[in-house]
């Protein structure tokens, strides 16, 4: 095994091709021709751990084994086949970051069924953003993957049909599979802002609308604004970079997902939403945006816990409930729950006249009485490590941007949030 490093845009990419040569070698080599024909260069990588595969691997089982810190002989001496699999993705994934970090490779693709998928998984989220990572899978967009263990920008295609041997239609998905993982190595663009960023939190603007104050705002200050969806991944992208600390600050305003996480919602972008800006210390301004609202799939029936709640069909994928009072007060300890293991700067800001549009008096979904559970509970819930700013306002009036672009200001001033970067004013002298 060697790895040597290669120019930052190649002509001719690098792609990674992983999978169990001994049960899928005809599908891997197909991937591979494809590739190849395609103009882009395959790398094998062997992640089997009983047979050998008919051809000879970039990457043998033996190399993965040793990313791992292991032996094969180790892995195999395992008591199950998933102990084997989880060591051999530990391996996988050390590998090729290992390699992309020398410039190897340009982007990944594996294929699998649930065994293959869960090791192609640890692999794309130990790559960074910005490198083209795609799996085919049994289990593709399946409920079976929790929102924690998919990477931000991974794609996916159903393994369709090709369960036992190459055939037609899987011959057309792989085909499709490797066109599109060759095609995004050639055109994508790494991330590399010239400008610190500032990742936020939000739903559209119907909901939620304080972005359209804040983003000039902020890049006023010299900063890059990057808004995040909250409707399940929007999140979990939000916390994958946030964790890495890839923020200068986060402004996590739309809590939306974590409501829906505690309320047992699919709309979930997993239980570490809310603390992973904490863990790295990265400094985080939160308000409780949208917190009252659980979402649903529009296509199944109501949950029968939920049926007397007032209900909202956004769309034919997505609804929506209200929690009542009291479940407002249980998001509001499990909120200051969160907030309490931060280890950076927080301020908590709570604006007592409501957290959305459709709260207002009026809108489908006010209720007074629920709020103001909510507004108590969440005075005594946040803990004394963050700073609680209370404000006699609407999430979506000026007053709210007003007092999270006062925070900012001070941590900017105090060194807490590093400086964002102005140019200097362009044109000669009068």
């Amino acid at each position: 095994m060697t790895v040597q490093a290669l120019d930052d845009t190649p002509a001719a990419p690098r792609i990674l091709v992983i999978g169990t040569g001994d049960t899928k070698a005809d599908e891997i080599q197909f991937l591979a021709n494809t590739i190849t024909k395609a103009n882009a260069v395959p790398l094998l990588m062997d992640v089997s751990v009983l047979g050998d595969p008919p051809y000879i691997p970039d990457f043998s089982k033996h190399d993965v084994a040793a990313a791992a810190g292991h032996t094969l002989e180790h892995i195999l001496e395992s008591p199950d086949e998933n102990v084997a699999m989880t060591l051999m993705a530990e391996g996988a994934s050390a590998l090729a970051l290992s390699l992309h970090d020398a410039g190897q490779i340009h982007g990944f693709i594996a294929l699998g069924g649930t065994m293959g998928t869960d090791l192609a998984l640890d692999v794309a989220l130990a790559l960074p953003l910005g490198v083209p990572k795609f799996v085919v899978s049994t289990i593709a967009y399946s409920h079976l993957l929790p929102p924690s263990r998919i990477a931000t920008d991974l794609m996916m295609i159903l393994w369709a049909g090709g369960l036992f041997g190459l055939n037609a239609i899987f011959r057309s998905v792989l085909s499709q599979a490797a066109g599109a993982v060759v095609g995004a190595a050639r055109a994508t663009q790494i991330p590399r802002p010239v400008k610190p960023l500032i990742g936020m939190s939000s739903l559209g603007k119907s909901c939620l609308r304080y972005m359209e104050d804040l983003k000039p705002e902020i890049e006023k200050r010299g900063y890059e604004l990057v808004v995040f969806h909250t409707t399940g991944m929007g999140g979990r992208a939000l916390e994958a970079i946030a964790a890495k600390e890839g923020f200068a600050a986060v402004l996590d305003f739309s809590l939306q997902e974590l409501a829906n996480d505690y309320n047992g919602s699919v709309v979930s972008s997993g239980p570490d939403r809310l603390e992973n800006a904490g863990r790295a210390r990265v400094p985080q301004i939160i308000a409780p945006g949208a917190i009252d609202m659980i979402d649903l799939p529009a296509w199944k029936a109501i949950p029968a816990h939920l049926s007397d709640r007032t209900y909202y069909a956004h769309n034919r994928l997505i609804g929506m409930v209200t929690a009542s009072a009291d479940r407002r007060r249980e998001i509001a300890r499990y909120i200051g729950g969160k907030i309490s293991r931060h280890s950076g700067p927080v301020a908590f800001v709570l604006p007592e006249r409501g957290i959305q549009q459709w709260d207002q008096p009026g809108e489908p979904f006010h209720d007074a009485a629920a709020l103001t559970a909510f507004i108590d509970e969440m005075k005594r819930a946040v803990p004394p490590n963050a700073e609680l700013h209370v404000i006699d306002a609407h999430i979506n009036d000026r007053a709210f941007v007003d007092r999270v672009l006062r925070i900012l200001d001070n941590w900017i001033e105090m060194g807490v949030v590093r400086p964002g970067v102005i140019p200097p004013p362009s044109g000669g002298e009068c």
